[in-house]
């Protein structure tokens, strides 16, 4: 039964994937993943750099290395629920993280800095489950990290993409960051050594999710959790906004990032895991105009992103993240004709 289930689910993930090809009109790209062509569920690559022994020692005056000693592989995912109250109660033994979950090794410089970027409305249950988990993976990274939770308000359709272009135009305002990860609330990693670092090329960590029985759904998929430089995503133009409701905006800037002339890594073997924490209701409306935007990102793509934006936010730092809620409505990002 699980390997008919498999079956069904590569064909239906094939189906989507051949959509998305068919009304984006895109030219076949190289691939941009650390798998070998043509290959990107195979689960047999080997770790082509060691990571750190136990006893190595590196310059405090120097970026911390990518493949540190604490960096021991697969965690547990512990997707009990617990409140935000706990969370930070446990967290304020830490005297290291600053207000808005602001943190930077002492025992090195950080190789990058990380502005966490997550889109929410109505998981108040997933977000203390999300802070136990990445917090300490984070740390055992040293990076220099904070999050920042973009909250939407009113009565319209979801839009994740413009929470995330907001999220970023905030988060630069707050900190001098360097790369940016855009990060579903519900997505857990399941290995510390899927590095949340940036790189020449935008990072697609959420490879292999237990929802899509780890097998990545089709090639273009950006969804769940990726990364950014601040190069990289002011180049691209960010998102666009015009997404309302579930679904589209990940194979947009799928299209941007690769007009933008880049291709996509992604993490190899068993790195890329993530586990789905279970919702309490039902999930968004889906975007039912996604295919007919997405066969016109070219064209779109430097008319509505972060240079259409305008907004005013409310900001409040907490002691874990900093919250920036938002009521969302088209008029925001208004797009002229092309």
């Amino acid at each position: 039964m699980v390997q008919a289930r498999g079956i069904m689910l590569k064909e239906n993930v094939k189906t989507i994937g051949h959509m998305i090809r068919l009304y984006t009109n895109k030219n076949t790209t190289l691939n941009g993943t650390d798998y070998p062509e043509a290959n990107n569920t195979s689960d047999s690559l080997a770790q082509t750099v060691m990571y750190l022994p136990e006893n190595f020692t590196y310059s405090p005056f120097l970026p911390c290395p990518e493949k540190l000693p604490y960096m021991r592989g697969l965690i547990d995912v512990n997707m009990s629920e617990i409140s935000l109250d706990e969370i930070q109660e446990m967290f304020s033994k830490d005297l290291d993280i600053e207000p808005g979950g602001h943190w930077k090794p002492k025992d090195g410089e950080p190789r990058w800095k990380v502005a966490i970027l997550i889109p929410f409305r109505n998981r108040h249950e997933h977000l203390p489950i999300f802070f136990r988990h990445v917090i300490p993976m984070l740390q055992k990274q040293r990076l220099e990290f904070a999050f920042y939770v973009v909250e939407q308000t009113g009565v319209q359709p979801f839009n994740r993409a413009m929470l995330f272009n907001i999220g970023f135009k905030e988060a630069m305002k707050d900190g001098d960051w360097d790369c940016i990860i855009f990060h579903d609330v519900d997505h857990l990693p399941e290995n510390d050594r899927n590095y949340y670092g940036c790189g020449e090329m935008p990072r697609h960590f959420a490879a292999k999710l237990d929802k899509y029985m780890y097998i990545l759904p089709y090639n273009e998929f950006f969804g769940g959790v990726s990364g950014l430089t601040v190069e990289q995503f002011k180049k691209i133009n960010g998102f666009p906004n015009a997404f309302w409701g579930w679904g589209g905006e990940d194979d947009d800037l799928w299209n941007r990032v690769h007009y933008g002339g880049y291709n996509v890594t992604r993490p190899e073997g068993e790195l890329g895991k993530y586990k789905s924490i279970p919702h309490h209701h039902r999930g968004e409306v889906q975007f039912l105009g996604r295919y007919k935007l997405l066969r016109y990102s070219r064209e779109r793509q430097y008319i509505d992103g972060l240079n259409n934006l305008v907004y005013t936010p409310t900001i409040l730092a907490m002691r874990l993240y900093t919250n920036i809620t938002v009521n969302l409505v088209p008029e925001l990002a208004p797009v002229e004709d092309y």
